[in-house]
């Protein structure tokens, strides 16, 4: 035996020849196969060919996708995976909602997000083979309650120490804004946002935003502050760690009943995060998409 390859995409399978036997063949099918019936066809180094039908199942899979955050002005989402090439269509997981597909690859899909008041949603992916739904579950900037998004929310601005954190264009993890924030060599300095006032609400589940990393691996604190009055963040304990990755945007959605921050009869008045350091160089990380989400 020569060759392996199926007909659909003309696609090549890889086989050890010596596994096989003049009575059996082993080979697997490549993850590269295209969807659908379609003929496998065997070559012998004669040039003799046989071929037989068979059904490949290539369901649609995202192994990571751009952003998360969607919404007004925000662009469209891009999802990288395999089996992408013939989706046919995309909707809201568990609805009917449809997304509008902008471009579709093998390897790529594009896709507008629907107009919804849900908060946040996984998608439904339908190809040939079926449907498989993502594992990320997608917030909507429009229904969410800010602190940053795109600018300071009403009653938000800087409350860090030491140097101040500060809108800019230079980055931005969806939209045009981030927050750019410079933790100073040999400090243990702290990026805030106050002093609005948020009443707690048991509809919020989780606290969203995204941060670009500095020149190396850091880890931060998130710190908030919850008094009814006075200023200042209040908790300083090593609780709310977070592993912000070098140089590219990490997002965390913290769900916030595994934070003991907020309770009822308690107002959020401000959010932080504070590093121990850094110890080698002034470093600059950027802040984007600061949410509750419902």
């Amino acid at each position: 035996m020569s060759s392996i390859v199926f007909e659909n995409g003309n696609v090549p399978a890889s086989f050890v020849s010596t596994l096989n036997t003049d009575n059996n063949l082993i080979f697997r099918v490549p993850d590269t196969a295209n969807g659908g019936i379609q003929k496998i066809i065997f070559t012998t180094k004669s040039g003799a060919s046989t071929s037989v039908s068979f059904k490949v199942i290539a369901l649609p899979t995202v192994s990571s996708v751009d952003k998360v955050i969607f919404g007004s002005g925000r662009g469209n989402i891009t999802l990288t995976g395999n089996n992408l090439g013939d989706v046919s269509k995309v909707t809201v997981s568990k609805a009917t909602t449809a997304c509008t597909i902008i471009s579709k690859s093998k390897k790529k899909l594009v896709v507008q997000m629907p107009a919804t008041n849900l908060s946040r949603f996984a998608l439904d992916i339908t190809n040939a083979s079926g449907v498989s739904t993502t594992a990320t579950e997608f917030i909507n900037a429009d229904v969410a309650v800010p602190f940053f998004d795109e600018k300071f929310a009403d009653g938000f601005g800087n409350a860090s120490w030491g140097d101040d954190i500060k809108v800019t264009s230079d980055a931005a993890y969806a939209g045009k804004f981030a927050l750019a924030k410079t933790y100073a060599k040999g400090n243990w300095h702290l990026a805030g946002l106050g002093w609005g006032w948020v009443p707690y609400s048991a509809d919020y589940k989780y606290i969203v935003f995204a941060i670009k990393g500095g020149s190396l691996d850091y880890d931060l604190w998130l710190t908030l502050n919850t008094q009814a009055n006075g200023w200042g963040f209040g908790d300083f304990s090593d609780k709310n760690q977070i592993t912000v990755k070098a140089g590219v945007w990490n997002f965390y959605k913290l769900p916030l009943n595994t934070i003991d921050f907020w309770a009822a009869g308690k107002n959020l008045q401000a959010i932080g995060w504070r590093i121990k350091g850094p110890d080698a160089q002034d470093e600059t990380f950027y802040f984007d998409d600061i949410m509750l989400v419902k």
